[in-house]
């Protein structure tokens, strides 16, 4: 599990040599943290709409390794940090990168900015989109104890869909709910999969109900907002044009741009010989 209490590495990497007044600053020890919760005001419970009781309060409870654990994050991502991520500061071809390290670091010791404003993450495959997005959900469940959840777009389509089956017992609502009220959403792939026209209409449903609640949502997406060597499609044709006009105003955009680290660097590996 990820260490809540810094995300300093032994080793940090390249990227945390420099600017280090953008780095979030520690925790205090749990015992000097006020009680100020700003959900149970320091009672430690909150009120359930949906049971119609009292329950711990989601924030405080467990603390911040709770709230990791309850994120739904994959298990390859979940050790995901700032100074995990490898790009070297010196090389020009992954200036953007730096730049995407630096913007979340400080996106995290700013939050929440602008009650609402999130994170969209765009580039092609394999230049850390989704490790990024990760990292910096998981300095805010450690370091400020925002609940966030995880969902793969195509994964979250998926699990709405098996609700449809008559002989599930899970509602839509049960799916939908904790999508809709938690604090930080990271939807990873926005785009990915066949597009139809339920696939727009729930996706912007989604996202329509967390811009009007000013919910934070942190969003990758492969495609681009022009067309590319890749792909043909840009992201507006994949989601509709009024979705990707809501997502100019919910979302600060990084572009990442760099070779696909899978590609470059993994299929160096030595091979293992029986």
């Amino acid at each position: 599990m990820i260490n809540c209490l810094t995300t300093r590495n032994e080793e940090p990497a390249a990227a945390q040599m420099f600017f280090p007044d953008l780095l979030p600053a520690p925790s205090p020890p749990a015992d000097s943290v006020p009680a100020s919760c700003p959900v149970c005001q320091g009672t430690g419970f909150e009120y359930d709409p949906i049971k119609r009781r009292s329950r711990r309060c989601v924030r405080c409870r467990g603390g911040a390794e709770s709230l990791v654990e309850r994120a739904r994050i994959p298990a390859r991502y979940r050790e995901s940090s700032f100074d995990n991520f490898r790009v070297n500061p010196d090389d020009e071809r992954q200036k953007s990168l730096v730049m995407a390290v630096l913007a979340c670091r400080r996106y995290v010791k700013d939050y929440p900015v602008e009650r609402g404003l999130g994170l969209l993450f765009l580039g092609p495959c394999g230049v850390g989109k989704t490790h990024l997005a990760v990292a910096t959900a998981n300095a805010l469940m450690c370091l400020k104890r925002v609940p966030c959840l995880f969902y793969d777009f195509r994964d979250l389509l998926k699990a709405i869909q098996e609700t449809y089956n008559p002989l599930t017992q899970t509602t839509e609502l049960s799916v939908l709910r904790p999508v809709y009220d938690v604090d930080v959403l990271i939807l990873d792939d926005l785009g990915a999969g066949k597009s139809t026209e339920w696939v727009r209409d729930t996706i912007t449903h989604i996202l329509n109900t967390r811009y009007n609640e000013q919910k934070t949502t942190i969003i990758t997406s492969n495609y681009l907002d022009q067309p590319s060597d890749r792909y043909d499609e840009t992201l507006e044709e994949r989601i509709g044009v009024r979705l990707r006009s809501r997502l100019y105003e919910m979302c600060k955009t990084i572009q990442m741009c760099g070779e696909d680290y899978r590609q470059t660097h993994l299929h160096r590996r030595p091979l293992i010989h029986a």
